[in-house]
């Protein structure tokens, strides 16, 4: 599960991958003060099936491999300092007497160059402050005096020593504008001048990743992917995709980076690149090691330190040796660790000289110090490292150190210390979100790398009997960017104004209070809490314990805490589930799917571990907080999961007597505490309370066709009658008339919808991500002809969760009446897919699927829950009536436990 991983710092791009950190106290099964339920929780962790382990608790620290980014140049030192030539340099030393006689000479072309001479001198030799001084001179009297070409030599040396050196302020990205700008506007059709504009568009793509400013980055490394393809230049379209490649890692994506860096491989091998096939190496290494898959990892990285060698590549070779020394860490091989660190610590030290390598050498040896008890070692490398990042206004590599350095303090006894660099590291993290501005994919990609510090002080602010404070923290943790895309939605709403791109902050506890005293609901809050562990001498991470907050309408807030060591600590491999919960609620619904599998209870309900997963996610989820659930079964329960719990059928859990959840409680779904706030305000929206006439309903569209496997032609979806004759049924019920096969095309389906109160589409839910832009889900809907009659290919009728995402509705309530229509990506925003579009949106109230429905049961549930609501405007009372309706004609939860309410009750 070591999935926290991200580029970090300015000239480095680094994963983050998840170490063990032990602190000196051990995980209870729960926390209550109510001794009987505590007592019953306890027993869950004491089957006969499950050693009783006394491991200590682990929080998370964070490894990161060593990378750089590829500057370009006209040359590149033999130390890999990338720079522009200048006619008049040369290996001769010059001096400060010569400038000296260029002034006296009062020559403003020999002075120039004179200091472009001196200037670059400093700059191979690695004084980027003093080449800066000497760039900044020469460039005044080059401008002044309309030298061009050596303007251009200036630029380009300029913002090349600054982000050499690790500044990537504003200053530095102009002069790497202000220098692509000049030559493409002297844009010559030749080799080298176009060889020259691609090498300043991928510059500037760097510097702007460098900035963490990954929007602008990723555009222009298309741009200079795309001249690279023009000009049919093979070794710049390799090093776009291999830019690229590093970008979507940072993003959190590796499927996509690892794409790209293949890409640019096959292309650097096949033009037999050496130095740039053993960058693209060392790329896919470091991928492969953040997903711990060492073997593949190891491999890239033999294969990159064999080039470095030949090459004579001294600084390939130091940052290899240093990933190898990450593998032999994580295999629990610390002395070869140590004995590797010192190899690569010593080429960078006595031929290299280059700090970026020494301090990252130095924070990853931190963590095998740390790892050997050496405290104070470990704290001293990290309080360096992070003054170097600091030196270098590099706010990832900040972070890391802030992580690291809170682990140490954790187990030197002083959690307060601990605490308070969490929150530190937490501060600088969110900084670099809020420079996505907009962009939602982003923030939720981004947000994925930075799970670990509110983990981690989650686990501390409990350990210091601080619940409360631990809940704010969970929520400041999850559903970021659908909070901040929603709450400037309804700020754009409120004042008709394009709302200012603000970061957006997490609810107080007064404020948390309040929204359960407005919804009169129960709020049931999960998190769950990453360990590391030893495993026969490996660092492995788990699932280590799951916090339970209870937020009742009174506003008394309660912590439950369960042990899900036991889940993948036992004997037998039957009835473990080494992936933890993800596992678990995956057994669940393959039990659910089939339909002959008996899903009758056990009587033992003493034990975590019991045959039917059902019982066994009841025993975990609802058991230990089920004294504090309301007795009235019409009082709201609304439950904010995370990660894998997203998927969890709450309604079919079954407590020890064998009744359903959904018997005993009235429930809903939604993304976190603040995103249920925010559509509570949309649901006050004018009209907000009522279902209106301007009713959609759709079913059994003329279906389109979609290619099912890669490379296959197009195949039409099959029909569906059954949905048709829901729709029928729905709308006569609103004395309005459904929109059936051709009718209901996506462009009438759109132009409806805009104005809708109640939206329902009964058709096919399919999971892909159709425009690849990272928000898988659509809905298939009948394909818009176009004036000669025939299938247009850019409409082709399918609605996808990405252009539902763009779409301002006024629909008080939409239901998705198709397969899997609440599955998605999960992340820590939450599930990314069709119901997150809808939400963000503007849709408060959401009814969506999670796995495929029969056509006579939904017909019939869809049927009672609108009848329910036209007798009651509470959405969750009248699922649950009608859920309960379907159940006694078709009892298998297959058939009617498949529909969750997101948001508004």
């Amino acid at each position: 599960m070591q999935i926290f991983w991200k580029k970090i710092g300015l000239a480095l791009f680094i994963p983050l991958s998840l170490v063990a950190t032990l602190i000196g106290q051990q995980i209870i099964a729960a926390k209550s003060s109510d001794k009987v339920t505590q007592n019953k929780i306890q027993k869950l962790a004491k089957n006969d099936s499950i050693p009783n382990t006394t491991q200590k608790v682990q929080i998370l620290t964070l490894y990161q491999p060593l990378g750089h980014l590829q500057w370009e140049g006209e040359r590149v030192s033999n130390t890999g300092i990338a720079y522009f030539s200048l006619d008049s340099f040369s290996n001769e030393s010059i001096s400060e007497s010569d400038l000296d006689v260029a002034r006296t000479s009062q020559d403003p072309s020999k002075i120039a160059k004179v200091l472009a001479t001196l200037g670059l001198s400093a700059h191979l030799q690695g004084e980027y402050d003093k080449a800066i001084n000497y760039y900044k001179e020469g460039l005044e009297i080059s401008k002044k005096n309309a030298y061009f070409e050596l303007e251009a030599i200036l630029l380009g040396n300029l913002g090349l020593a600054h982000v050499q050196k690790g500044n990537y302020y504003a200053e530095t990205i102009d002069y790497l504008n202000d220098y692509w700008q000049l030559i493409h506007t002297r844009q010559q059709n030749t080799k080298v001048a176009q060889l020259q504009e691609a090498q300043a568009l991928g510059n500037l793509g760097n510097a702007y990743y460098g900035a963490d400013l990954y929007v602008k980055a990723i555009a222009f490394h298309q741009k200079r992917l795309a001249l690279s393809q023009k000009n049919k230049d093979q070794a710049g379209q390799a090093k776009a995709l291999s830019d690229l490649g590093i970008v979507y890692q940072a993003l959190g994506d590796p499927k996509k980076a690892i794409d790209y860096q293949q890409q640019a491989l096959t292309l650097a091998q096949q033009i037999k690149q050496q130095s740039l096939e053993s960058f693209v190496l060392g790329n896919l290494g470091i991928i492969y090691q953040n997903q711990s898959n060492y073997s593949k990892a190891s491999d890239y990285y033999q294969q990159r330190l064999a080039i470095a060698r030949q090459l004579k590549d001294l600084r390939s070779e130091a940052e290899t040796l240093a990933n190898l020394a990450g593998i032999a860490y994580f295999q629990g091989d610390y002395h070869g660790s140590i004995a590797l660190f010192d190899q690569g610590w010593k080429i960078s030290w006595e031929r290299l000289h280059d700090g970026d390598i020494l301090y990252r050498i130095l924070g990853n040896q931190g963590l095998v110090h740390f790892q050997m008890g050496n405290l104070d070692k470990a704290l001293e490398s990290y309080s360096k490292y992070f003054q170097y990042a600091s030196s270098r206004n590099n706010h990832r590599e900040q972070g890391i150190a802030k992580i690291n350095a809170a682990a140490v303090r954790l187990q030197s006894g002083n959690p307060a210390g601990a605490a308070k660099t969490l929150e530190e590291a937490i501060e600088i993290w969110e900084s670099l979100r809020a420079r996505l501005g907009s962009n939602d994919s982003f923030k939720i990609s981004i947000f994925e790398t930075q799970n670990a510090p509110y983990s981690n002080l989650q686990a501390v602010l409990v350990a210091q009997n601080q619940p409360e404070a631990a809940l704010q923290i969970s929520e400041r943790g999850r559903a970021r960017a659908l909070a901040e895309l929603l709450s400037r939605r309804l700020s754009t709403v409120a004042t008709q104004t394009q709302a200012p791109t603000t970061t957006l902050a997490s609810p107080t506890i007064a404020e948390i209070k309040k929204i359960a005293e407005n919804h009169h609901a129960t709020l049931v809050e999960y998190s769950i809490v990453p360990g590391n562990f030893l495993v026969e001498g490996k660092l492995e991470t788990h699932e280590s314990e799951l916090l339970i907050w209870v937020v009742q309408p009174t506003g008394n807030i309660t912590l439950r805490r369960v042990d899900l060591k036991p889940l993948w600590q036992c004997q037998n491999p039957q009835l473990c589930y080494p992936k933890g919960l993800a596992e678990l609620v995956s057994k669940t619904r393959e039990l659910l799917s089939i339909r002959n599998q008996s899903l009758q209870i056990s009587s033992n309900v003493s034990s975590v571990i019991n045959e039917n997963p059902l019982h066994q996610l009841h025993q975990l989820l609802i058991q230990p907080i089920n004294d504090l659930l309301p007795q009235d079964p019409n009082n709201h329960v609304i439950f904010i999961p995370q990660r894998s719990l997203f998927l969890v059928p709450f309604a079919t859990l079954p407590d020890a007597t064998g009744k359903l959840l959904i018997e005993r409680h009235t429930i809903s779904i939604s993304p976190s505490i603040q995103v249920l706030d925010i559509t509570y305000q949309l649901r006050k929206k004018p009209g907000a309370n009522k279902i209106s006439d301007s009713n959609l309903i759709v079913g059994n569209p003329i279906m389109p066709k979609i290619v099912t496997q890669p490379g296959e032609p197009p195949e039409e979806l099959p029909p569906l009658p059954g949905s048709e004759q829901e729709a029928k049924a729905i709308a006569q019920l609103f004395q309005t008339k459904a929109l059936i096969g051709a009718n209901a095309n996506k462009s009438r389906v759109l132009q409806q919808m805009s104005n809708s109160t109640l939206v329902h589409l009964a058709t096919h839910g399919l999971l892909s991500d159709f425009r690849g832009l990272g928000v898988p889900g659509a809905i298939a809907l009948a394909p818009d002809p176009t004036v000669q009659g025939q299938t247009s290919t850019q409409e082709n009728g399918i609605l996808s969760a990405s252009e539902i995402l763009d779409l301002k509705l006024n629909a008080q309530l939409v239901v998705l009446s198709a397969c899997n229509t609440g599955r998605g990506k999960i992340t820590g925003d939450g599930v990314v897919g069709l119901s997150r579009a809808l939400v963000a949106a503007r849709v408060p109230s959401v009814v969506v699927s999670l796995w495929a429905l029969p056509d006579e049961p939904t017909s019939l549930l869809m049927t009672e829950f609108y009848r329910n609501i036209q007798h009651h405007t509470d959405k969750a009372v009248a699922l649950r009536q009608a859920m309960l309706t379907t159940m006694k004609r078709y009892p298998h939860p297959l058939d009617w436990a498949g529909f969750i309410l997101i948001g508004q009750p």
